[in-house]
């Protein structure tokens, strides 16, 4: 009987079955078809999709063969492949999976909730059209203006998730009041992304708080930023996935998922949290600024 690999982040191998689930599915391919065309049992297919085994670069070509991938996408699966049987995953940009295919993204699709602590700059799934090409545009200075349409229009897209219908994304969120006294890309345009923060922060689901200035040292001063991801539960309750804690440096981004890990990221979140002031509070601070910036 095969065993379940245990060891070593599961970030990779979870992230690599999505993906080529997703692609299965598209061509409307049956597992039972799948793994009659490649020649394995129903349970590989089913090991592979749902993260629970490391993959060979060969083995993913094969199924993004079978399901039609474009070349693109079959070779940054290769390359994800590859650090399926990492101990801890650090994804370090340009490396074996191409820059332009990010990892994180279908993680927060999956995920139920989402725990995020920003120091310095609007949470990216809050950011307006205009912040968000500030932000890319001082980023990626090299980058050409339709490479950047294309991020600014992928990162307004993730927002959907907080605005589904079904079941959308729960977020916990604590920035630092230097975020809002940072005009980025000038006064008005700040102004209208503060607004559209404070407006986002009325939604049922999205709780936002501010840590202020006269707080003086806490928790997220050690940490620097970072996202701690939950995911659905099972019809028994337990998690379908595990947490996950995900830390975007500026060259790469550091995935971890081992309980102990995810505990501490936890324990200083709820710190950082309970530093900040009260959501009512926040969003009173956050509507003042706007005054201030467009002079109202």
């Amino acid at each position: 009987m095969a065993t379940t690999e245990t060891t070593g982040s599961t970030v990779p191998r979870r992230q690599l079955g999505r993906y080529l689930r997703d692609l299965r599915n598209r061509q409307k391919i049956p597992v039972k078809r799948a793994a009659e065309m490649l020649e394995w049992s129903e349970a590989k297919i089913w090991r592979i999709e749902t993260g629970q085994t490391s993959l060979r670069s060969l083995d993913v070509e094969a199924m993004c063969r079978l399901y039609a991938a474009p070349p693109d996408l079959t070779q940054a699966l290769m390359g994800l492949a590859k650090e399926t049987k990492a101990r801890g995953w650090w994804h370090a940009y340009g490396d074996v999976i191409p820059e332009n295919f990010d990892v994180y993204l279908g993680l927060e699709e999956a995920a139920s909730s989402l725990a995020w602590y920003e120091p310095e700059l609007v949470p990216g799934l809050l950011q307006t059209g205009d912040y968000a090409r500030s932000i890319i545009r001082a980023d990626k200075p090299g980058v050409d203006a339709e490479e950047i349409d294309r991020r600014v229009q992928l990162r307004i897209e993730r927002q959907a998730l907080i605005r589904r219908t079904a079941a959308p994304l729960a977020l916990r969120v604590v920035v630092n009041e230097s975020i809002v006294r940072r005009p980025v890309g000038g006064r008005e345009m700040m102004a209208a992304q503060l607004d559209a923060l404070a407006d986002v922060a009325g939604l049922p689901n999205v709780r936002l708080r501010v840590v202020p200035f006269n707080t003086g040292l806490h928790h997220g001063l050690m940490t620097g930023p970072f996202v701690i991801l939950r995911f659905p539960a099972n019809g028994d309750g337990s998690d379908s996935e595990p947490p996950t804690v995900y830390v975007d440096g500026y060259t790469g981004d550091l995935y971890l998922d081992k309980p102990a890990e995810v505990i501490q990221y936890a324990e200083a979140f709820e710190a950082i949290w309970s530093a900040a002031l009260d959501e009512t509070t926040s969003s009173t601070l956050i509507r003042a600024s706007v005054k201030e910036l467009s002079g109202r």
